[in-house]
């Protein structure tokens, strides 16, 4: 991150001003009017405002607490430890975590040259990126979607150790640089921006790390992370083994977690790459059925049509006149 702007993020504020000299800890009031912790957004954002930053509170212990909003925090320098749910989480230079509203958190005090910034995101920001993410079924994008918007009560924060990922961090420093400096157009810019991020986050899923008793999301993962690269010769059996998990077990899990068997994604996945293909180079179709695991040719035209209405020539010659 630009140096300049973590020197201006630096600067001690109004409120560690008053936490240094009264030697007291938080103002609830600036946080919300109840009784219970809970992070108001609406203290937070100004009226019509989907998304926000302010500079972590330093030097002072954040007793445990619950937000009405999606949190996103951004290590710029030095570390934080948060608590979540009981999980202790060490945050260091360039990592990313993402809080949901099911999550409780507490974090110890931070020192002058711990620099971290808090996005305060109501979920409907993320529409635009959850587009940009594509129709195309992706379990990660599920993940993701269900995590962020609080419908999944297990899981209630990820965090990504991303520092060595370039676009990443000029994407997140993209959006601190317009929010910071209140740049115009702002919304429609950071709503974009965080597109690019999830779909930078989507390739570097092997940095991800989910909130303890999200062991079946673990498990999502890796079946996901297996189709993507084996779709043309991989089978259950094989993952089974891969990761050591009973075959049966397994089995039962996938068609819990997505209602649909492991022979079933592999063919979406399957017929997904053949679209692409077709619209995207001029293999002959034939070649495209074998190259997305396919021997039998007639079994594809089926599942192809059964998905599309049309075979796959009628499907690309129809994009090449669009």
């Amino acid at each position: 991150m630009q140096q300049k702007l973590i020197q201006e993020l630096s600067v001690i504020t109004d409120e560690e001003k008053a936490i240094l000299e009264k030697h007291t800890g938080i103002d609830k009031t600036i946080y919300t009017e109840e009784q219970e912790l809970i992070v108001d957004c609406e203290k937070l954002l100004q009226e019509g405002e989907l998304i926000q930053i302010r500079p972590h509170t330093r030097f002072v212990h954040f007793p445990k607490h619950k937000h009405n909003y999606v949190e996103v925090v951004y290590m710029c320098k030095g570390s934080t430890t948060h608590i979540i749910n009981g999980s202790e989480i060490v945050l260091r230079e360039g990592d990313l975590l993402f809080l949901n509203q099911n999550s409780e958190q507490e974090i110890l005090p931070a020192g002058k040259e711990d620099i971290a910034v808090n996005f305060i995101i109501l979920p409907e920001f993320f529409g635009t990126a959850f587009e940009m993410m594509g129709k195309e079924d992706n379990l990660l994008k599920d993940f993701l979607i269900r995590t962020l918007c609080g419908k999944n009560g297990e899981t209630s924060y990820l965090y990504f150790e991303v520092s060595d990922v370039l676009p990443i961090q000029n994407l997140i420093e993209n959006m601190v640089w317009t929010l910071f400096y209140d740049m115009e157009n702002k919304r429609s810019c950071n709503q974009i921006t965080i597109g690019l991020l999830m779909l930078q986050l989507l390739n570097h899923m092997d940095k991800m790390h989910a909130s303890k008793g999200a062991f079946e999301m673990e498990v999502m993962k890796n079946v996901s992370n297996y189709i993507e690269e084996h779709y043309k010769e991989g089978s259950l059996a094989k993952l089974a083994k891969r990761y050591g998990y009973d075959m049966f077990w397994l089995s039962r899990e996938v068609k819990k977690q997505t209602g649909y068997t492991f022979i079933q994604l592999v063919q979406e996945k399957r017929v997904n790459q053949a679209c692409y293909l077709l619209k995207n180079t001029s293999l002959p179709v034939v070649d495209i059925i074998t190259s997305v695991g396919y021997d039998n040719t007639s079994y594809f035209h089926r599942k192809f049509k059964s998905k599309f209405g049309c075979s796959p020539k009628q499907y690309r010659k129809s994009i090449k006149t669009e």
